[in-house]
């Protein structure tokens, strides 16, 4: 049996991690059964520190890619069998936008804009003590700043941040274009990275410019309702 290890709805979204969304699309995709062990408080995230892994007969594989490379070595699988090689390259192109670029940005507007933090990120802190609970937020917070600066998207202007995003969803937009898929009529792996970031970007729980360019593209909107409905129909629709 497979467990996968996740934080748990939130905001209206299948999970509050689009990594953990793309995990839960990739089991779907390879009809394996599994369940899902929310996250409830304590420091213990997996062997890499983060979420989601997976647990497969004792097996456990952390990272969203490694999980799907471990779910087509062990079941025969190929989310990608339908691709020729030139689609095969865009798609991991855009996969690898989405999570090494498009994903800071949406941390930048969850976790740096006062408003957004408040409503959102900062709830997850409702179950530490009280009397701990301002520290430990705001060292969690501390820490998000300085992984966004390391990375580089931090050191940029909100102005800088949102024209870069921004790109990244037009790009996204412009692959797509009038398919169902980024692999055509069937879903591939890449679409379970891009339909996760593009279900956060048009998360109506915050207020960030992602969501209005996000908006502004009538395919994307489309995509992600067939994302939700196909794989999260369970979900409240953001």
């Amino acid at each position: 049996m497979i467990t996968l290890h996740t934080f748990g709805p939130a905001f209206g979204q299948p999970d509050s991690s689009p990594f953990v969304a793309k995990a839960m699309m990739l089991l779907k995709l390879s009809d394996q059964p599994f369940t899902a062990s929310v996250y409830v408080g304590g420091p213990k995230h997996g062997p890499k520190g983060k979420r989601p892994y997976l647990v497969d007969d004792g097996v456990t594989v952390a990272d969203s890619t490694l999980i799907r490379f471990h779910l087509e070595q062990k079941y025969g699988l190929d989310f990608d069998a339908h691709l020729t090689p030139q689609q095969k390259g865009v798609t991991w192109a855009v996969e690898k936008m989405c999570e090494e670029h498009l994903y800071f940005a949406v941390v930048y507007f969850r976790w740096m804009v006062d408003e957004n933090f408040n409503k959102g990120p900062a709830t997850f802190f409702n179950k530490v003590p009280v009397l701990i609970r301002p520290f430990i937020r705001a060292a969690t917070r501390n820490k998000s700043r300085n992984m966004l600066h390391a990375q580089g998207l931090g050191r940029h202007t909100e102005a800088e941040i949102t024209q870069l995003a921004c790109r990244d969803i037009d790009a996204l937009a412009q692959v797509l274009g009038d398919a169902d898929w980024l692999g055509g009529s069937t879903p591939c792996a890449a679409d379970a990275s891009a339909g996760a970031f593009v279900l956060a970007c048009l998360c109506e729980h915050f207020d960030t410019p992602l969501l209005a360019r996000a908006k502004s593209h009538t395919n994307l909107v489309a995509y992600a309702q067939r994302v939700q409905h196909g794989f999260f129909a369970d979900t409240e629709r953001l």
